[in-house]
Protein backbone atom coordinates (compact mmCIF):
# COMPACT_ATOMS: atom_id res chain seq x y z
CA UNK A 1 0.00 0.00 0.00
CA UNK A 2 1.20 3.60 -0.71
CA UNK A 3 1.99 5.86 1.46
CA UNK A 4 -0.39 8.97 1.57
CA UNK A 5 0.16 11.80 -0.65
CA UNK A 6 1.60 14.75 1.05
CA UNK A 7 2.33 17.16 -2.04
CA UNK A 8 4.53 17.10 -4.61
CA UNK A 9 8.09 18.24 -5.99
CA UNK A 10 9.85 18.79 -9.14
CA UNK A 11 11.63 15.30 -10.40
CA UNK A 12 13.47 16.34 -13.22
CA UNK A 13 13.30 19.46 -15.99
CA UNK A 14 13.99 19.11 -19.99
CA UNK A 15 14.16 22.27 -22.60
CA UNK A 16 14.23 22.81 -26.19
CA UNK A 17 15.35 25.58 -28.38
CA UNK A 18 15.14 25.36 -31.95
CA UNK A 19 18.55 25.46 -34.03
CA UNK A 20 18.14 29.22 -35.96
CA UNK A 21 19.34 31.74 -34.08
CA UNK A 22 17.85 35.41 -35.02
CA UNK A 23 20.50 38.32 -33.88
CA UNK A 24 19.53 41.85 -33.13
CA UNK A 25 21.54 42.87 -36.27
CA UNK A 26 19.57 40.06 -38.38
CA UNK A 27 16.70 42.16 -37.01
CA UNK A 28 18.10 45.62 -38.34
CA UNK A 29 17.49 44.12 -41.71
CA UNK A 30 14.18 43.96 -41.51
CA UNK A 31 13.12 46.82 -39.33
CA UNK A 32 14.54 50.36 -38.30
CA UNK A 33 16.52 49.46 -35.21
CA UNK A 34 20.27 48.39 -33.55
CA UNK A 35 21.74 46.15 -31.91
CA UNK A 36 22.81 48.65 -28.96
CA UNK A 37 18.69 49.77 -28.94
CA UNK A 38 17.63 46.05 -28.11
CA UNK A 39 19.97 45.56 -25.76
CA UNK A 40 19.43 48.51 -23.79
CA UNK A 41 15.45 48.37 -24.00
CA UNK A 42 14.82 44.87 -23.66
CA UNK A 43 18.16 43.47 -22.66
CA UNK A 44 17.79 40.63 -25.16
CA UNK A 45 20.94 39.89 -27.98
CA UNK A 46 19.41 37.28 -29.68
CA UNK A 47 16.36 34.67 -30.07
CA UNK A 48 15.75 31.10 -31.51
CA UNK A 49 12.90 30.88 -33.84
CA UNK A 50 11.24 27.66 -35.24
CA UNK A 51 11.13 27.07 -38.70
CA UNK A 52 9.15 23.61 -39.10
CA UNK A 53 8.78 22.91 -35.87
CA UNK A 54 5.16 23.07 -34.70
CA UNK A 55 3.89 23.85 -30.76
CA UNK A 56 3.70 20.11 -30.04
CA UNK A 57 7.12 19.05 -31.72
CA UNK A 58 8.95 21.43 -29.09
CA UNK A 59 6.78 20.50 -26.60
CA UNK A 60 7.11 16.80 -27.01
CA UNK A 61 10.99 17.52 -27.18
CA UNK A 62 11.08 19.39 -24.19
CA UNK A 63 8.80 16.76 -22.21
CA UNK A 64 11.02 13.81 -23.50
CA UNK A 65 14.21 15.16 -22.33
CA UNK A 66 12.72 15.39 -18.73
CA UNK A 67 11.01 12.27 -18.91
CA UNK A 68 14.29 10.60 -19.71
CA UNK A 69 16.25 13.17 -16.73
CA UNK A 70 13.60 11.68 -14.48
CA UNK A 71 14.09 7.88 -14.37
CA UNK A 72 10.49 7.38 -15.44
CA UNK A 73 9.02 5.72 -17.92
CA UNK A 74 6.35 6.55 -20.63
CA UNK A 75 3.98 4.34 -18.51
CA UNK A 76 4.49 5.96 -15.10
CA UNK A 77 2.71 9.24 -16.25
CA UNK A 78 -0.95 9.66 -15.73
CA UNK A 79 -1.36 13.54 -16.72
CA UNK A 80 0.21 15.46 -19.06
CA UNK A 81 -0.39 19.55 -19.00
CA UNK A 82 0.75 21.98 -21.41
CA UNK A 83 1.09 25.64 -21.23
CA UNK A 84 0.55 27.62 -24.41
CA UNK A 85 -0.87 30.50 -26.31
CA UNK A 86 0.22 30.05 -29.60
CA UNK A 87 -1.02 26.97 -30.89
CA UNK A 88 -2.69 27.30 -33.90
CA UNK A 89 -4.46 24.01 -33.94
CA UNK A 90 -7.85 23.47 -31.49
CA UNK A 91 -8.07 19.76 -31.60
CA UNK A 92 -6.87 17.47 -30.76
CA UNK A 93 -4.79 19.77 -28.17
CA UNK A 94 -1.04 19.85 -27.54
CA UNK A 95 -1.09 17.83 -24.56
CA UNK A 96 -2.55 14.56 -26.49
CA UNK A 97 -0.22 15.33 -28.75
CA UNK A 98 2.76 15.21 -26.49
CA UNK A 99 0.95 11.89 -24.94
CA UNK A 100 0.88 10.21 -28.04
CA UNK A 101 4.30 11.07 -29.16
CA UNK A 102 5.74 9.80 -26.41
CA UNK A 103 3.66 6.34 -26.18
CA UNK A 104 1.83 7.05 -22.73
CA UNK A 105 -1.49 5.53 -22.70
CA UNK A 106 -4.77 7.34 -20.98
CA UNK A 107 -2.99 10.13 -19.02
CA UNK A 108 -5.45 13.45 -18.41
CA UNK A 109 -4.36 15.72 -20.91
CA UNK A 110 -5.14 19.44 -21.03
CA UNK A 111 -3.73 22.36 -22.43
CA UNK A 112 -4.03 25.89 -20.07
CA UNK A 113 -3.50 29.41 -21.99
CA UNK A 114 -2.57 32.48 -19.40
CA UNK A 115 -0.37 33.36 -22.05
CA UNK A 116 3.40 34.03 -19.96
CA UNK A 117 2.13 33.08 -16.42
CA UNK A 118 1.16 29.81 -17.76
CA UNK A 119 3.59 27.53 -16.87
CA UNK A 120 3.30 28.74 -13.02
CA UNK A 121 -0.51 28.03 -13.52
CA UNK A 122 -0.26 24.53 -15.06
CA UNK A 123 2.36 23.24 -12.38
CA UNK A 124 0.37 24.95 -9.11
CA UNK A 125 -3.16 22.83 -11.08
CA UNK A 126 -0.91 19.70 -11.57
CA UNK A 127 0.34 19.92 -7.68
CA UNK A 128 -3.49 20.54 -6.76
CA UNK A 129 -4.36 17.41 -8.82
CA UNK A 130 -1.55 15.09 -7.23
CA UNK A 131 -2.18 16.80 -3.52
CA UNK A 132 -5.96 15.30 -4.34
CA UNK A 133 -5.15 12.06 -5.47
CA UNK A 134 -5.99 12.53 -10.00
CA UNK A 135 -2.87 12.06 -10.52
CA UNK A 136 0.73 10.73 -9.11
CA UNK A 137 3.36 11.42 -11.94
CA UNK A 138 2.70 14.46 -14.48
CA UNK A 139 4.38 16.29 -17.41
CA UNK A 140 4.47 19.94 -17.06
CA UNK A 141 5.34 21.99 -20.47
CA UNK A 142 5.09 25.63 -21.33
CA UNK A 143 5.41 25.66 -25.42
CA UNK A 144 5.25 28.49 -27.35
CA UNK A 145 6.02 29.39 -31.19
CA UNK A 146 5.40 33.36 -30.94
CA UNK A 147 7.48 33.93 -34.18
CA UNK A 148 3.44 32.51 -35.60
CA UNK A 149 2.04 35.50 -34.23
CA UNK A 150 4.43 38.12 -34.68
CA UNK A 151 4.71 40.85 -37.11
CA UNK A 152 8.31 41.43 -38.66
CA UNK A 153 7.37 44.92 -39.61
CA UNK A 154 6.66 46.52 -36.01
CA UNK A 155 9.29 46.84 -34.34
CA UNK A 156 8.50 47.49 -30.94
CA UNK A 157 7.41 43.73 -30.80
CA UNK A 158 9.39 41.75 -33.37
CA UNK A 159 12.46 42.18 -31.33
CA UNK A 160 10.87 40.82 -28.35
CA UNK A 161 9.90 37.03 -28.52
CA UNK A 162 11.28 33.73 -29.74
CA UNK A 163 10.52 30.33 -29.60
CA UNK A 164 10.79 27.21 -27.18
CA UNK A 165 10.06 24.90 -24.96
CA UNK A 166 10.23 23.80 -21.32
CA UNK A 167 9.21 21.14 -19.13
CA UNK A 168 9.23 19.39 -15.64
CA UNK A 169 8.23 15.86 -14.49
CA UNK A 170 6.26 16.50 -11.19
CA UNK A 171 5.43 13.42 -8.60
CA UNK A 172 3.78 12.71 -5.53
CA UNK A 173 5.52 13.27 -2.14
CA UNK A 174 4.67 10.78 0.61
CA UNK A 175 4.33 10.93 4.63
CA UNK A 176 7.63 12.38 5.87
CA UNK A 177 8.53 13.96 2.85
CA UNK A 178 8.64 17.64 2.57
CA UNK A 179 6.74 19.06 -0.35
CA UNK A 180 8.95 20.79 -3.24
CA UNK A 181 6.24 22.31 -4.92
CA UNK A 182 4.53 25.06 -2.79
CA UNK A 183 1.25 26.67 -2.13
CA UNK A 184 0.89 28.95 -5.90
CA UNK A 185 -0.48 32.45 -6.00
CA UNK A 186 -2.08 33.45 -9.05
CA UNK A 187 -4.37 35.68 -10.21
CA UNK A 188 -5.08 38.60 -12.98
CA UNK A 189 -5.77 42.16 -13.64
CA UNK A 190 -9.10 41.58 -16.07
CA UNK A 191 -9.12 45.38 -16.43
CA UNK A 192 -6.03 45.72 -18.51
CA UNK A 193 -6.30 42.62 -20.28
CA UNK A 194 -5.79 44.64 -23.19
CA UNK A 195 -2.43 45.65 -22.65
CA UNK A 196 -0.98 42.47 -23.95
CA UNK A 197 -3.25 40.50 -26.95
CA UNK A 198 -3.30 38.16 -29.39
CA UNK A 199 -6.87 38.37 -30.91
CA UNK A 200 -8.67 37.77 -34.27
CA UNK A 201 -8.09 34.91 -37.03
CA UNK A 202 -4.87 36.34 -38.53
CA UNK A 203 -3.01 37.38 -34.93
CA UNK A 204 -0.16 39.42 -34.64
CA UNK A 205 1.29 40.14 -30.93
CA UNK A 206 0.39 43.72 -29.63
CA UNK A 207 0.78 45.14 -26.46
CA UNK A 208 1.11 48.46 -24.45
CA UNK A 209 4.62 48.49 -23.61
CA UNK A 210 4.85 51.43 -20.97
CA UNK A 211 1.49 49.74 -19.67
CA UNK A 212 3.15 46.26 -18.23
CA UNK A 213 6.66 47.79 -17.77
CA UNK A 214 4.72 49.97 -14.78
CA UNK A 215 2.54 47.28 -13.58
CA UNK A 216 5.39 44.39 -13.90
CA UNK A 217 7.68 46.70 -12.34
CA UNK A 218 5.60 48.01 -9.46
CA UNK A 219 2.99 45.67 -8.60
CA UNK A 220 4.57 42.02 -9.13
CA UNK A 221 7.28 41.77 -6.44
CA UNK A 222 4.64 42.01 -3.56
CA UNK A 223 2.66 39.08 -4.63
CA UNK A 224 5.92 37.45 -5.54
CA UNK A 225 6.97 37.86 -1.59
CA UNK A 226 3.13 36.06 -0.85
CA UNK A 227 4.52 33.28 -2.56
CA UNK A 228 7.51 32.91 -0.52
CA UNK A 229 5.58 33.54 2.61
CA UNK A 230 3.07 31.02 1.50
CA UNK A 231 6.00 28.47 0.98
CA UNK A 232 7.52 29.27 4.24
CA UNK A 233 10.75 30.56 2.45
CA UNK A 234 12.45 34.22 3.88
CA UNK A 235 13.48 36.06 0.70
CA UNK A 236 17.01 35.92 1.45
CA UNK A 237 17.10 31.97 1.48
CA UNK A 238 16.09 31.82 -1.71
CA UNK A 239 19.26 30.38 -4.08
CA UNK A 240 17.75 31.35 -7.80
CA UNK A 241 15.10 33.51 -8.67
CA UNK A 242 13.45 32.23 -11.95
CA UNK A 243 10.99 34.99 -13.34
CA UNK A 244 9.11 35.20 -17.04
CA UNK A 245 11.46 36.06 -19.09
CA UNK A 246 9.94 39.77 -20.14
CA UNK A 247 12.32 42.12 -20.51
CA UNK A 248 15.52 42.70 -19.12
CA UNK A 249 14.73 45.95 -16.64
CA UNK A 250 11.64 44.53 -15.37
CA UNK A 251 13.64 41.38 -13.97
CA UNK A 252 16.38 43.75 -12.56
CA UNK A 253 13.67 45.55 -10.72
CA UNK A 254 11.96 42.84 -9.42
CA UNK A 255 14.65 41.55 -8.03
CA UNK A 256 15.57 44.56 -6.72
CA UNK A 257 12.42 44.96 -4.88
CA UNK A 258 12.67 41.50 -3.97
CA UNK A 259 15.95 42.00 -2.02
CA UNK A 260 17.59 38.79 -2.93
CA UNK A 261 21.20 39.85 -3.69
CA UNK A 262 22.17 36.32 -2.59
CA UNK A 263 20.27 34.62 -5.27
CA UNK A 264 21.12 33.79 -8.89
CA UNK A 265 18.45 35.74 -11.32
CA UNK A 266 17.74 34.07 -14.36
CA UNK A 267 18.40 35.93 -17.27
CA UNK A 268 18.05 33.61 -20.14
CA UNK A 269 16.39 36.52 -22.21
CA UNK A 270 19.54 37.89 -23.30
CA UNK A 271 19.82 34.36 -25.73
CA UNK A 272 16.49 33.54 -26.18
CA UNK A 273 14.29 36.61 -26.17
CA UNK A 274 10.73 36.57 -25.05
CA UNK A 275 8.97 32.78 -24.77
CA UNK A 276 6.00 33.19 -22.72
CA UNK A 277 4.89 30.31 -21.13
CA UNK A 278 8.00 28.63 -22.26
CA UNK A 279 10.41 31.18 -20.73
CA UNK A 280 10.41 30.00 -16.97
CA UNK A 281 10.64 26.55 -17.34
CA UNK A 282 13.46 27.05 -19.94
CA UNK A 283 15.32 29.10 -17.78
CA UNK A 284 15.15 26.88 -14.89
CA UNK A 285 16.09 23.84 -17.16
CA UNK A 286 19.45 25.90 -18.17
CA UNK A 287 19.85 26.84 -14.51
CA UNK A 288 19.82 23.10 -13.48
CA UNK A 289 21.33 21.35 -16.69
CA UNK A 290 24.18 23.85 -15.80
CA UNK A 291 24.63 22.86 -11.77
CA UNK A 292 24.10 26.14 -10.83
CA UNK A 293 21.54 25.80 -8.43
CA UNK A 294 22.16 23.03 -5.51
CA UNK A 295 20.06 20.44 -5.52
CA UNK A 296 17.02 20.91 -2.63
CA UNK A 297 17.81 24.51 -2.52
CA UNK A 298 14.11 26.50 -2.89
CA UNK A 299 13.45 28.75 -5.99
CA UNK A 300 11.12 31.34 -6.66
CA UNK A 301 9.09 30.68 -9.97
CA UNK A 302 6.91 34.11 -10.88
CA UNK A 303 5.40 34.05 -13.94
CA UNK A 304 3.17 37.53 -15.65
CA UNK A 305 1.75 38.86 -18.53
CA UNK A 306 -0.98 38.55 -21.17
CA UNK A 307 -4.65 38.75 -19.29
CA UNK A 308 -2.76 40.43 -17.24
CA UNK A 309 -2.42 37.39 -15.34
CA UNK A 310 0.21 36.32 -12.97
CA UNK A 311 1.17 33.26 -10.97
CA UNK A 312 4.02 31.76 -8.76
CA UNK A 313 5.27 29.49 -6.31
CA UNK A 314 8.48 28.28 -4.19
CA UNK A 315 9.66 25.20 -5.57
CA UNK A 316 13.03 22.84 -4.34
CA UNK A 317 15.78 22.62 -7.24
CA UNK A 318 15.02 18.50 -8.43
Amino acid sequence: MSSPVTGSRILALGHYQPARVVTNDDLAQLVDTNDEWIRDRVGIVSRRIADGETVADMATAAAGKALANSGLTAADIDLVVVATCTSIDRSPNVACRVAAKLGIAAPGAYDINTACSGFAYALGTVDHAIRAGAARNAIVVGAEKLSDFTDWTDRSTCIIFGDGAGAAVVTATGEGEPAGVGPVVWGSVPEKSDAVRIEGWRPYIAQEGQAVFRWATTALAPLALQACERAGVAPSELAAFVPHQANGRIIDGIAKRLGISQAIVAKDIVESGNTSAASVPLALSKLVERREVPSGAPVLLFGFGGGLTYAGQVVRCP
